[in-house]
């Protein structure tokens, strides 16, 4: 029996990687995006909605099976009002209209950032989420939202992703890897030695397939197995690269507060989510996805920075060029991070 899956967000970074992991799984796939992307696979199904239009929406759900759900307003945004409209009350309509098309799954792609600054590391799930910016808070609202509908008889999986990388991931790290390409410095607060876990995006579509079939709800904290220092990080795709860029230190109280005022001066690309959290530790512990998802991420933090830096310098003269595409998938303007282009 053929089975379907709507992917919201279908057209975006982390969505485009579910669809083509579905596809390869043998489902039907309809996405669900106010944009269509120029490499949609040919064989998905493709309606074009708003999230915020529960009529939309509704329309979207009949006749799925299992529903993953990755439409967001991201950091980069830094728009509380879209946080809010997007990432908040959209989600409470996918949530109603699964509901009421009596969709047998769905997969909640939330975000680290409702921890904030943990309270503990490793983080487990037993960690109360605290989110301190506008992002990370409206992303633990649509997971209070999913609370209440499993309440109601809705079976939903919360997938807490570390930051995700892989080819194709732009976004800030498009500026990271330009300037490792251009042979410029590269910057960590402090020493750089805070661990730092992020996760492949093959990993992550992999956990969020094992949660579609995995019956009764949960919430899964999902990272990769192997990663290390924010500096050693920065370090491994400087020696890959080749180019002779350097790691340079930044005095950490200080950045942090210059970090913030630009970004609220609209003079950075950076969110308040990088100010954060860019210089200090954090990493999941795995036990609860591997024994109730059987997760076994495959890469490194290392591997898959370098695999995403390879996939930016083949990309790099067709990244500009793109008309419409999400803030993961677009170049970022540096802003007033040019300036430190040019410290001697």
């Amino acid at each position: 029996m053929s089975k379907t899956a709507l992917v919201t967000g279908g057209s975006g970074y982390f969505g485009s990687v579910i669809v083509r992991h579905l596809l390869k799984d043998n489902w039907n796939v309809r996405i669900f995006d106010i944009i269509e992307a120029s490499d949609r696979p040919e064989d998905t199904e493709f309606i074009k909605g708003d999230i915020r239009d529960f009529d939309s929406v509704k329309r979207a759900c009949l006749d799925i099976d299992v529903v993953h759900h990755n439409v967001a307003q991201v950091p980069l945004a830094k728009d509380r009002k879209l946080f809010e409209s997007v990432n908040k009350r959209g989600t409470e309509n996918i949530l109603k209209a699964s509901l009421d098309s009596k969709v047998k799954k769905l997969i909640y792609t939330s975000t680290s950032a409702v921890y904030g600054i943990p309270s503990k590391n490793p983080v487990d799930e037993t960690v109360e989420p605290r989110p301190m910016e506008a992002y990370g808070a409206a992303k633990l609202a649509g997971e209070r939202f999913c609370a209440q509908f499993i309440d109601k008889g809705l079976d939903i999986s919360i997938i807490r992703p570390r930051t995700i990388i892989g080819p194709g991931r732009l976004g800030i790290f498009y500026i990271f890897f330009d300037w490792i390409f251009q042979g410029r410095p590269v910057y960590v607060l402090g020493t750089g030695e805070n661990l730092y876990q992020f996760v492949h995006e093959d990993d992550l579509a992999d956990a969020c397939l094992k949660a579609a079939g995995r019956k009764g709800p949960g919430v899964y904290n999902i990272g990769a197995k192997e990663f290390s220092t924010m500096r050693a990080t920065i370090q491994s795709v400087i020696d890959h690269a080749g180019t002779g860029s350097k790691i340079r230190e930044l005095p950490f109280g200080p950045t942090v507060a210059i970090m913030k005022l630009t970004s609220l001066l609209n003079l950075s690309p950076l969110g308040a989510y990088h100010s954060l959290m860019y210089g200090r530790s954090m990493y999941f512990d795995l036990t609860k996805p591997e024994e109730e998802l059987g997760y076994t991420p495959k890469w490194s933090n290392f591997d898959m920075f370098r695999e995403a830096y390879d996939w930016f310098v083949e990309n790099r003269e067709n990244i500009r060029r793109q008309k419409e595409a999400s803030h993961h998938r677009s170049f970022l303007k540096e802003g007033a991070l040019k300036i430190l282009k040019w410290i001697p």
